[in-house]
C-alpha cells in the first residue's frame, strides 16, 4: 500500500528542545542502528516528557485505533519523534520496522510481545509490561513486535524513529500473518 503526498504525516504537535537536540547528539555520533537506537534510549531517560506535551484533545484518543501524533521531523530525515495515543485494549498488528526505534512509556501500560521469524511461523520470544518510564531501542533484525495498551486508562508513548515520518509516511516495514506459536 502506497502513502500519497496528502496523507503524509505533519508535525501537530511540540517536542521539547532538550528532548530533540539530546536524540541529535546521540544520532550525529554514528555507529550501527542497534548502537544508535541504544544511544538515543540512554539520551531520553533523563530527559522524558510528560504526556502534557500533546493537547488535551489529542491525548483524548480516537475509538477508531491508537493515534500517532508527530512532534518532530528532522530536517536533515535523520530521525523523528511521534507521540501514540492508545485507549484500553487498542494494539498493533505484529510488525517491524524501516529502521531503529526507541520506545518510552510516558503515560500508563503497554504490553509488548516480541517475537523471532522461524521459516513459516514466529515464536515468541519475551513478553514485557512497559510502566511508565519504561525507555527501550531495538534495531532490524529482530524487531518483530506487538504493542498493545493493557491498562484501564489511556496510555502514551514516545516513539523515535531513525527515519523521517514525514517522508516515508509510517515507520512499519511489513506487517506480519503468520502464526504464532
Amino acid at each position: 500500500m502506497s502513502v500519497t503526498v496528502a496523507e503524509l504525516p505533519k508535525v501537530t504537535g511540540m517536542c521539547p528542545q532538550q528532548v530533540s537536540a539530546a536524540v541529535r547528539r546521540a544520532v550525529r555520533a554514528g555507529g550501527t542502528w542497534q548502537e544508535t537506537a541504544t544511544r538515543v534510549a540512554a539520551a531520553l531517560r533523563d530527559r522524558l516528557p510528560g504526556p502534557g506535551i500533546l493537547s488535551p484533545e489529542q491525548l483524548a484518543g480516537d475509538v477508531d485505533g491508537y493515534q500517532t501524533h508527530l512532534v518532530h521531523a528532522e530536517p536533515d530525515g535523520s530521525f523523528s519523534i511521534v507521540v501514540m495515543v492508545w485507549l484500553p485494549g487498542q494494539a498493533t498488528p505484529v510488525h517491524d520496522h524501516l529502521t531503529w526505534c526507541v520506545t518510552a512509556v510516558l503515560q500508563g501500560t503497554e504490553y509488548e510481545e516480541v517475537y523471532a521469524h522461524r521459516g513459516d511461523h514466529l515464536e515468541t520470544v519475551a513478553r514485557i509490561a512497559n510502566s511508565v518510564g519504561t525507555v527501550s531501542g531495538f534495531a532490524p533484525p529482530g524487531d518483530i513486535h506487538m504493542v498493545r495498551n493493557i491498562g484501564d486508562s489511556i496510555a502514551v508513548s514516545m516513539h523515535v524513529y531513525g527515519t523521517d515520518i514525514s517522508r516515508v509516511g509510517s515507520s512499519v516495514r511489513r506487517v506480519y500473518d503468520l502464526p504464532v506459536r
